[in-house]
């Protein structure tokens, strides 16, 4: 499993001719770590009574940040959770029209939740940048600005594949979805860097 390697056995198979991970598993990683970093702004902000007046929100958003965090985790060791459906089904058989559109189907739900992962964890580290620890502001930056990559790089599998589709509706379908996630996650980052940024700069 990929999230039993090293990071030195990761970088190694990542960089040789394996076909995992690839490009799904290194969106994963980096996306599970932007969301880790937002989560330690979390735990060295709850409890603190300065923050108190935030106390129950920070709870709810540490358990929302480590199911998110746990959940890309898993995808790494499912190929980024929906790349390996998406493995499958280039495998399907398309001799039919119909096995044609169910392959095209599982290609379609499995890409698109790959690009919803990054932008839920941007969410959340937006939030954490205003009621987070003033300390620990940088890493939520740091955080959002992973996360990002991790949206932008999950968008050219989305595009990649759309290409080659044959169902164009269900294709621009998907572009339309993509290029609508791609311009809230650049809003997103856009604010929360600023926020960091004006934060932290003298």
């Amino acid at each position: 499993m990929m999230t039993d390697m090293t990071m030195d056995n990761f970088l190694a198979v990542l960089s040789s001719s394996e076909p995992v991970p690839g490009g799904g598993g290194a969106c994963g990683y980096v996306a599970a770590v932007g969301m880790s970093l937002g989560n330690m702004v979390l735990a060295l902000t709850t409890g603190k009574k300065k923050y108190a007046e935030y106390q129950e929100e920070i709870e709810e958003l540490i358990v929302k940040a480590t199911d998110l965090t746990k959940r890309l985790a898993e995808c790494m060791d499912k190929d980024a959770e929906s790349f390996k459906p998406l493995a499958a089904a280039y495998g399907l058989p398309k001799d039919t029209e119909e096995q044609i559109k169910e392959r095209e189907a599982i290609m379609a739900k499995a890409l698109v939740t790959a690009s919803e992962a990054p932008l839920s964890m941007m969410e959340l580290i937006d939030r954490i940048s205003v009621i987070g620890s003033r300390i620990a502001i940088s890493d939520a930056g740091v955080g959002i600005t992973m996360c990002e990559a991790a949206m932008k790089g999950a968008s050219l599998n989305v595009f990649i594949n759309t290409k080659l589709m044959k169902d164009r509706e269900l294709a621009e379908d998907m572009n339309f979805k993509a290029d609508k996630m791609l311009a809230e996650a650049a809003q997103i980052e856009e604010e929360t860097f600023g926020r960091v940024m004006d934060a932290v700069r003298p």
